[in-house]
């Protein structure tokens, strides 16, 4: 009754100014009530939720291939914006692993990593995923969501942990190297230059990182490890002097090769940018060329030759880069004197070089400023962050970048979405909160599209923010409100003091919180519940490590085997001639070893019935008249069919012909209201009868049973008392078992011996 009030108040609310603005201001419901010791506890929660906020948003901007503030912008705006629109009261939302991975898998084919092009793409695609999550949510289709089936997800979460955990190696051990067309290739990349490079300050920083989020994990989950690892190592790094970098002018290295080096570095990433420039400008051209002459005229044909051949430039100057900054990674410097200039060691030999301090190159994405190289004598920092708050700006929209953006953007859109709606789901259930996938998709949208007016980067619902939030006990996204409001002054007062924070220790970060990403019972599960769900899952899995880093080949072609098998299941769906059990159900004959009755036919169909499994209707109908050659009614269970279409409603009406010139009548029974309708709709309910539909099974047996079933005087019909079939079928299973054992096979040399002395005997 409560339920039913609440339907009525809510269905007489619908037009009010009230639920208006409510459905506008949802973050309104939060103040009703609300009191000094809820504000207390959401406080508390916001507060504990940014002391991991802070340092995750920064490992993850990394993990993009963005500057580590990046992440503090893009913790800033969107948890705010996504509690105040979304329906979830505890849901965290800003940077997370697997968006910040697909982000950089994404702007990798347009430009440089780190680069500012790199980074106006990055906000660029936060600003295309949230209008696709906004768009998604206004018009309620939320419901898109599940073409990301459970299986594919597992194997793609699982996969991506790996990748995320292994993509650090590099910071960890202190090495830099270049990313290779497959993820594996750069591990192995990393391997090879941990074993001749590691720097081991780095790696002890890192380690002892570890240990204290261990540590403290296993003492107390409330204590915020992460921000007591990122203190502790900091300080450590400032006291110690861990990073020792020295800015000089290319004039202050004396050796002509690197400097030449550097040069034709700075030349061919310049060369880079213009030709993907000129790419971008075709992409425009072409699709302009399209609308005028067609997608098959001679102009068309043109405008892709050149920009084939822009792609084989770029992958060309991108690998000759490639070379150059391993090479200038390569180098080590010494100084002999003071004062003097710095020598590579490579130069001078390794005697002379033997007890001085060695230097190596920076050398990142972009090109190197002459007048300012960095060398570096220890490790890697997080260095400047820039104080203040990010600008407010206008995201720079470029529709040629955007179009190029928008299939990946899609990917990040539904999978950042599934994340987040997962958690929401998984509190909700333990809060007893009611939650709005749709308005949830508008949240996040919003949260995306501010955030790229605030240089944010996409950003999704956190698993492990969330789940600080809930255990804090935060009663309203107040919460989130504090946590952004704690990212922002720390933006305003606090950068200068994680200028020390240590790259390893960011990369520490991100491998701890992977870690709860792999779930290998996942896939145990899949494969109980469906063997071919476990086998989605198991591809995905191998096939998103394989074509890393390109993740979306591997989510993609795992929801295409997840399509492809829900097809072949509804072209082959469940069928049973159907007989009575002991228990007075009707059940699957051949699985319980029923007898069947042999005028009657029961025969169950758990599909709805399309234009895709038409046929396979027709064989089972076909294969029960073979194994009933004295069928006189056939009917047909259709509890599971939900839908009937055109196609379907013409095969039956065949089969029905069919059947009734054969001698064979139909009735139906279970059919739901909607299948009725369709079949009254094109009169096909007329052409069976009225009299021909029942509402259950039972009452059909009941009917049709009388004058069609002629039972044996020495036995009851098996559709009115269960009957098992004999266990003859059973003794040859039996036999056929002992036909395998070699013990059956002397036995019965032996018995034939036997019966050949007998017969030998008798015929003396």
């Amino acid at each position: 009754m409560a339920l039913v009030n609440a339907r009525t108040n809510n269905s007489g609310n619908r037009g009010t100014p009230g639920s208006f603005l409510l459905r506008l201001f949802p973050f309104l419901t939060w103040f009703r009530g609300y009191t000094f010791a809820t504000l207390r506890v959401d406080f508390i929660s916001g507060l504990t939720v940014a002391l991991v906020l802070v340092p995750q948003s920064m490992a993850y901007a990394q993990l993009a291939d963005l500057p580590a503030y990046y992440g503090l912008y893009a913790a800033f705006l969107p948890p705010v914006i996504a509690a105040l629109w979304g329906s979830s009261n505890q849901l965290a939302t800003g940077p997370v692993a697997i968006v910040s991975l697909m982000t950089s898998t994404a702007l990798a084919p347009l430009a440089t990593a780190g680069s500012e092009n790199f980074i106006i793409y990055a906000i660029l695609l936060a600003f295309v995923v949230g209008l696709f999550q906004f768009f998604l949510g206004v018009f309620r289709l939320g419901m898109v969501v599940n073409f990301l089936s459970h299986p594919v997800v597992n194997g793609f979460t699982n996969a991506a942990a790996i990748i995320i955990a292994t993509s650090q190696l590099s910071k960890l051990f202190g090495v830099d190297v270049d990313k290779a067309e497959h993820h594996y290739e750069t591990v192995a990349r990393v391997v090879e230059a941990a074993v001749d490079h590691t720097h081991w300050p780095t790696f002890a920083l890192a380690a002892l990182a570890f240990a204290i989020m261990i540590v403290l994990r296993r003492v107390d989950r409330r204590i915020p490890n992460v921000l007591i690892a990122v203190v502790v190592t900091t300080l450590i790094s400032w006291a110690t002097g861990f990073e020792q970098n020295r800015t000089v002018p290319v004039s202050r290295i004396d050796s002509e090769s690197v400097r030449e080096t550097i040069v034709e570095y700075n030349t061919t990433l310049a060369e880079v940018d213009s030709v993907m420039a000129e790419r971008i400008a075709i992409s425009s051209e072409i699709r302009a060329a399209e609308a005028d002459y067609g997608a098959n005229s001679i102009e068309v044909i043109e405008l892709h030759s050149q920009q084939g051949k822009c792609d084989v430039m770029v992958q060309r100057l991108r690998e000759r880069a490639g070379e150059l900054r391993s090479e200038l990674r390569d180098f080590r410097f010494v100084q002999p004197g003071g004062g003097s200039p710095f020598l590579p060691v490579s130069e001078i030999g390794p005697e002379r070089a033997s007890g001085l301090e060695r230097w190596k190159l920076k050398v990142g994405g972009r090109a190197l400023a002459a007048n300012e190289l960095t060398l570096m004598g220890g490790g890697a920092v997080v260095g400047v962050i820039p104080r203040g708050l990010p600008q407010i700006t206008v995201p720079h929209i470029q529709l040629s970048i955007a179009l190029e953006l928008l299939p990946m953007a899609i990917v990040i859109s539904l999978l950042g979405f599934m994340e987040a709606i997962s958690i929401a789901k998984a509190m909700a259930a333990r809060t007893g909160q009611r939650l709005d996938p749709n308005q949830e998709l508008i949240g996040q949208g919003l949260a995306n599209i501010v955030g790229a007016f605030g240089q944010s980067y996409p950003v999704s619902g956190s698993f492990s923010r969330s789940a600080v939030n809930l255990q804090a006990g935060a009663a309203t996204g107040v919460s989130n409100a504090f946590s952004s409001l704690i990212v922002m002054i720390t933006l305003l007062f606090f950068t200068p003091m994680l200028y020390h924070l240590p790259q390893s220790v960011l990369a520490a970060i991100i491998m701890m919180a992977v870690i709860g990403l792999v779930n290998v019972s996942g896939f145990v599960h899949a494969w109980k519940a469906q063997r071919y769900d476990g086998v989605i899952s198991v591809l995905t899995f191998v096939l998103t490590l394989a074509f890393a880093p390109h993740l979306d080949r591997g989510i993609m072609i795992g929801v295409v085997l997840s399509l492809a098998l829900y097809l072949l299941r509804n072209m082959t769906p469940q069928t049973a001639i159907l007989s009575k059990t002991p228990d007075g159900h009707y059940r699957n004959a051949d699985r319980w070893r029923l007898e069947v009755c042999r005028h009657v036919g029961l025969l169950r169909f758990n599909n709805s019935l399309i234009f895709a499994n038409v046929n396979y209707l027709e064989d089972r109908v076909l294969d029960v008249i073979r194994r009933l050659p004295e069928l006189k009614h056939l009917v047909i269970v259709g509890n599971g069919m939900n839908e009937l279409d055109a196609s379907g409603e013409v095969a039956l009406s065949k089969l029905v012909t069919q059947l009734r010139e054969n001698g064979v009548d139909v009735s139906f029974s279970g059919l739901n209201d909607h299948v009725i309708d369709v079949m009254k709709r094109t009169h096909l309910y007329d052409k069976i009868g009225d009299d021909h539909f029942y509402f259950s099974l039972a009452q059909a047996v009941h009917v049709i049973h009388d004058g069609t079933c002629i039972e044996d005087e020495t036995k009851a019909c098996p559709l009115l008392v269960a009957r098992f079939k004999a266990f003859e079928v059973a003794e040859e299973t039996v036999r056929e078992h002992k036909a395998q054992e070699p013990w059956y096979h002397e036995e019965e040399e032996r018995g034939s011996e036997k019966q050949s002395r007998r017969e030998r005997s008798e015929g003396e």
